[in-house]
């Protein structure tokens, strides 16, 4: 397998889908030596049955808003593996859903479940509904009518979807109401969950406290303490606040928050008290983080992002591509010595190059951000047992699940010159937990 080759296939097969094309360059130019030592992988055709998915179901929605006009909008669902376990991947409900950035979501997902050793699958889906200026009336309705469309194709033992940017805990309860009334059956189709009905203690805060646990163990490598180091976060939805709560709590200081139309700076670090306006703000009144730069008098800049400042430590918690090459280029001159990804595919190719020729501990999001999923898989382990684990329990599980990634991530990346290629590492070992599952299973 030559891993250009394939990549150049798949863009004339698929065009137009440059994040998908994206995403699946970066895997196979890792994994290529791997792959290679296996000559059946190539007899079976391996590889383009891991880089296509085995289905995308497209569909319209209908919805009512407030003012009684219909409105429509399209739904996906894009199940991409299933070798290991039923299909597993949030709901994205934003403008820029597409083809391509649902394709690159579900295949980086399947790499990252893999890694987590839990039973999932990869899947990703969602809308081009956008939630914000919504009433929860109409987020109702289209959650509803969303639901209607696609409970057909999922269900507790074939694909258990959970939320992701635009799809939070509200989201997740209009539609499990839906599947239930119409399925009548109680069972855990959907994470993320409130506590009153089968959701997981510690699952809101997984993706951001894995995320530092993952940075914590990376530090760890180089003898370096995470206590007193200053961090860039990007990003204020759940991963965003609740890395920066877990920061916190080890002892560094974060200094920036965003959204789409802009970033705080805080040179005083955004501390507890802070941190839980910035809470309020975005989950409770659904306002705009330049609220927060008003309130207590800080830097605010209009529609850029934090990358320029100076800190120890970046962490994009935001979105895919939004750290350039010329971004990186700047927090490696500002003498960055960690990178560590909340976010799916937040740094492009320019960008994950200069960290690495520049010797930046840097990780991408599927082994870094996969406390998430590990814990929505934790959250279907309680609900098929009908189970409440206490959030000690949870903690600890999600805790060993990252240090158990990091191990693997350095098994099979660290270079002849001692630096880790979180990149390589968390590929390969995903990659030969899949592959094999797929060779036992046959061509199917």
């Amino acid at each position: 397998m030559k891993a250009t080759e394939v990549v150049e296939r798949l863009k004339q097969r698929f065009p137009n889908e440059p994040e998908y094309i994206q995403a699946v360059s970066q895997v196979l130019e890792t994994i290529e030596d791997e792959y290679n030592r296996h000559p059946d992988f190539d007899q079976a055709n391996l590889i383009e049955r891991l880089c296509i998915p085995d289905r995308i179901i497209k569909f319209r929605v209908n919805w009512v808003d407030d003012k009684g006009n219909v409105q429509t909008n399209m739904g996906f669902r894009v199940q991409h593996n299933n070798s290991i376990g039923p299909y597993k991947g949030g709901l994205r409900f934003h403008a820029s859903v597409n083809d391509s950035i649902l394709k690159f979501l579900a295949f980086e997902q399947t790499f990252k479940n893999a890694l987590t050793t839990l039973p999932m699958g990869g899947a990703k889906g969602g809308s081009d509904f956008s939630p914000r200026g919504k009433s929860n009336a109409e987020v109702m309705r289209f959650c509803q009518a969303f639901m209607r469309e696609l409970w057909n194709y999922i269900g507790p033992d074939c694909d258990v979807p959970a939320g992701d940017i635009g799809v939070g805990g509200r989201e997740v309860g209009y539609m499990f109401g839906q599947y239930k009334k119409l399925t009548n059956q109680f069972v855990g189709i959907l994470t993320g969950k409130s506590q009153e009905f089968g959701g997981s203690l510690i699952r809101p805060e997984a993706t951001g406290y894995g995320n530092v646990y993952f940075l914590k163990n990376m530090l760890k490598t180089r003898n370096i303490d995470i206590k007193g180091k200053t961090v860039l976060v990007s990003g204020s939805g759940n991963v965003a606040q609740y890395t920066i709560e877990k920061l916190l709590e080890l002892g560094a200081k974060p200094l920036t928050c965003s959204d789409s139309d802009g970033y705080i700076y805080d040179p005083d670090g955004i501390d507890e008290e802070k941190l839980a306006y910035i809470m309020e703000l975005k989950n409770i009144e659904r306002g705009r983080i330049r609220e927060y730069a008003e309130k207590y008098n800080v830097k605010y800049v209009a529609g850029g992002r934090p990358w320029s400042e100076k800190a120890d430590i970046a962490t994009p918690c935001a979105t895919q591509n939004e750290i350039n090459g010329e971004a990186a280029a700047e927090l490696v001159k500002n003498g960055v010595i960690a990178v560590t990804e909340g976010a799916n595919m937040p740094s492009t190719p320019e960008a994950i190059k200069i960290f690495q020729d520049a010797k930046v501990l840097y990780c991408p999001g599927k082994a870094s951000n996969a406390g998430g999923v590990a814990v929505s898989g934790l959250e279907m382990s309680q609900n098929s047992g009908r189970l409440k684990w206490s959030r000690e329990e949870v903690d600890e599980r999600l805790h060993q699940i990252m240090d158990d990634i990091h191990a693997n991530c350095v098994k099979y990346g660290t270079e002849a010159d001692g630096y880790i290629n979180y990149v390589k590492g968390a590929n390969v070992a995903g990659f030969i937990k899949v592959a094999k599952a797929m060779m036992a299973q046959g061509i199917i």
